[in-house]
């Protein structure tokens, strides 16, 4: 399955996690603590991150800021008891692709997991060929989106947004077909998630004059293709 780095500094949490995602298959590296996590990330290759937010040494955003300046596309679950708004956002300010609130179930994070492990996984040729649209360029496979000899390197989620909205060019998608396509449910805070994910790409679109992401109030978004 996927090599997994687990940074969870609750010892009892931790033994869980890592003794259920071995069970499912997954090779599981568990560190107690951000800067042990954060030098085991440096020394090998993972697949995916599981992030504690509140953790000694060095907090879970913190760790996550530190790995994307490594790994651009490695994506990474936060794991946190807080339930406020802005420290969930905070997390996909820097860098995080997904969260699980605590108490979770085992089953929740092995879903979340699962999600990106399948949309990382080889693709068939045709459905991972560059995209063109307006003047711009979408290399889904190597998550690479470029205009005008100007590239950026996107995340996965990035990626999975970008994809979605391309594929559906100047038509309206409602914002529950995206958050249950890109994210595996419809809810509040998953919606707020997804207005950060869409501020991102249209920094990264505004190369293009071409471009547009339009925002249907309360509906959901289009982008435009002139």
């Amino acid at each position: 399955m996927a090599k997994i780095l687990l940074a969870e500094d609750d010892e009892n949490l931790g033994f869980m996690i890592e003794d259920n995602l071995q069970e499912t298959g997954h090779a599981v590296t568990w560190c107690l603590d951000g800067s042990e996590a954060l030098i085991q990330f440096e020394k090998d290759q993972f697949e995916l991150c599981v992030l504690d937010v509140m953790m000694p040494k060095m907090d879970g955003f913190e760790l996550a800021s530190r790995i994307r300046s490594i790994d651009e596309f490695i994506p990474i679950i936060f794991l946190t008891a807080k339930s406020q708004e802005e420290d969930r956002l905070g997390g996909f300010e820097v860098g995080g692709d997904d969260y699980v609130t605590k108490p979770f179930s085992m089953k929740e994070l092995e879903y979340r997991i699962n999600v990106f492990i399948r949309r990382n996984q080889p693709k068939a040729s045709k459905s991972s060929q560059a995209i063109q649209f307006g003047q711009s360029v979408f290399d889904e496979r190597n998550l690479v989106y470029c205009c005008n000899e100007i590239s950026h390197s996107l995340t996965q989620m990035e990626g999975n947004l970008l994809k979605l909205l391309v594929q559906n060019r100047n038509e309206l998608v409602k914002r529950e077909e995206i958050l249950e396509e890109i994210w595996g449910e419809n809810d509040y805070f998953k919606g707020r998630s997804l207005d950060v994910f869409i501020t991102r790409l249209r920094k990264y679109l505004k190369e293009d004059p071409a471009l547009e992401i339009r925002n249907h109030h309360g509906v959901g978004f289009s982008l435009m293709v002139s």
